[in-house]
């Protein structure tokens, strides 16, 4: 990965995305997922930056792979939080 798409990549970002994402209701599964981690005991700070980690493993395969973003699988990381168990695959 090059230093420019480096950038895309960051923590302030991504957690930019979710918040709009979290604005805008799209995916819807996004505000759910906020909403059952708040719910569950997670703090709000926390929970959108767990959110962001689901977040950036589809940014990362389009990036590295070219590939479509994939909400399926990014529901079910998010459907997953907070187990990350995910992250070591």
């Amino acid at each position: 990965m090059d230093k420019q798409q480096d950038s895309y990549m960051t923590e302030e970002t991504l957690i930019e995305v979710v918040e709009n994402q979290i604005a805008d209701s799209e995916p819807k599964k996004v505000k759910e997922t906020l909403m059952r981690l708040v719910m569950t005991g997670t703090p709000r700070e926390e929970a959108i930056q767990l959110m962001a980690c689901a977040l950036a493993i589809e940014v990362f395969d389009v990036m590295k792979n070219g590939s479509s973003f994939n909400t399926i699988r990014y529901g079910q990381n998010l459907d997953a939080l907070p187990n990350m168990d995910w992250m070591e695959d």
